[in-house]
């Protein structure tokens, strides 16, 4: 018969083995909020076209072959849609994505959610709400991003664009963004208009980085490859 002091190892030894195994089940190799523009901008038929766009861009085998390619081979991910100034909302809670399972669970969640009553366009309110989500989402990301994606600049934020960027990198948050482009306009530099605007107030962070849609039936597409490059990046 084993003695106390050997009975007492073997217990405390699975005590902790299962103690790592459920901190390993927190790890993740990316805790992503997709921040997304609902405002008086944007009609129904465009809505819909964003939020599909969200849904197939998730469940896109390309995107999914970026997620277990990652050390935890997955991710966590909501959706926060914001305009009115203090008031953006998280309208599809955090899920766990490491199947496709998981990945149609978010997709199925995106394209049933009630769309945020929202106006204006207070992108930095919505990015306040996404660095809060990070900080409480319960999972232990390797790295923690705010995806941005809009048609027009921050106009009415409590908490303007570039002062809500600056918190989040010092939090240790890259924000990237999904510039939808309305018109032809270009910037001093030659670059869409609204690319210059997001770069200059919205994105920072290591590696942030803009991505344009040329309009919105582009949008699951240029999403697609910004997820690929956020996932992908180690």
């Amino acid at each position: 018969m084993p003695s106390l002091r050997i009975v007492a190892a073997l217990i405390a030894l699975l005590l902790c083995t299962s103690a790592q195994a459920q901190d390993d089940g927190l790890n993740v190799d990316l805790a992503l909020v997709l921040s997304a523009d609902a405002s008086g901008s944007i009609d129904q038929q465009e809505f819909m076209l964003q939020r599909e766009g969200i849904a197939s861009a998730i469940t896109d085998p390309a995107v999914f072959a970026a997620i277990k390619g990652g050390r935890y081979h997955r991710i966590a991910v909501t959706l926060v849609e914001w305009g009115t100034p203090g008031a953006p909302q998280q309208v599809v809670r955090w899920h766990i994505i490491g199947s496709e399972e998981r990945a149609e669970d978010f997709a199925m969640d995106v394209r049933r959610a009630s769309r945020a009553d929202q106006s204006y366009n207070a992108i930095g309110d919505g990015m306040m709400l996404g660095i809060a989500l990070i900080q409480s989402c319960g999972c232990r990301p390797t790295r923690k991003v705010i995806d941005v994606s809009g048609d027009n600049p921050d106009m009415r934020s409590e908490i303007p664009s570039p002062a809500a960027r600056d918190q989040a990198v010092k939090a240790g948050i890259t924000v990237n963004a999904l510039a939808i482009l309305n018109d032809s306009r270009l910037g001093p530099s030659g670059q869409p208009w609204l690319v210059e605007v997001y770069q200059h107030d919205v994105i920072g962070g290591p590696g942030a980085f803009v991505i344009a849609a040329q309009s919105r039936a582009d949008f699951d597409e240029a999403l697609r490859r910004k997820l690929i490059q956020e996932i992908a990046m180690q």
